[in-house]
């Protein structure tokens, strides 16, 4: 098992990865970052409320599932978003340079550091 910051640092071998941090959903606060090229207090808040609204809207729409990731696909770059399974209220997030990641190896592992985290 591994900490945030050894965690946040196993992400940045990740192929292509610029930066990742692990967010607090209830207040848009980092609890720890690693990396450059995105302003990621600006992106832990602004994720925060991309994560509120697919919680609200899954549960308008009544459904009784989780969330495994969240996918957003820029021209340059993708941003997974990844509430944690053990950790209700926390997300990872990382954003790789899309022309040098591969996002089906990423998303595998940011899912393996995931399980490995120590709180």
């Amino acid at each position: 098992m591994s900490n945030i910051q050894e965690s946040l640092a196993e992400v940045m071998t990740v192929d292509g990865a610029m930066c990742s941090a692990l967010v607090d959903a209830n207040s848009g606060m980092m609890l720890g970052s690693v990396g450059t090229g995105v302003d990621l207090d600006v992106a832990a808040a602004g994720n925060t409320e991309v994560v509120r609204a697919k919680m609200k809207t899954m549960s308008l729409l009544k459904l009784s599932d989780s969330i495994e990731d969240i996918l957003i696909t820029l021209g340059k770059q993708y941003h997974i978003i990844r509430p944690l399974a053990k950790k209700q209220g926390l997300f990872l997030y990382v954003v790789l340079d899309k022309s040098k990641s591969n996002l089906a190896l990423a998303r595998r592992k940011v899912l393996d550091i995931e399980m490995a985290m120590a709180f």
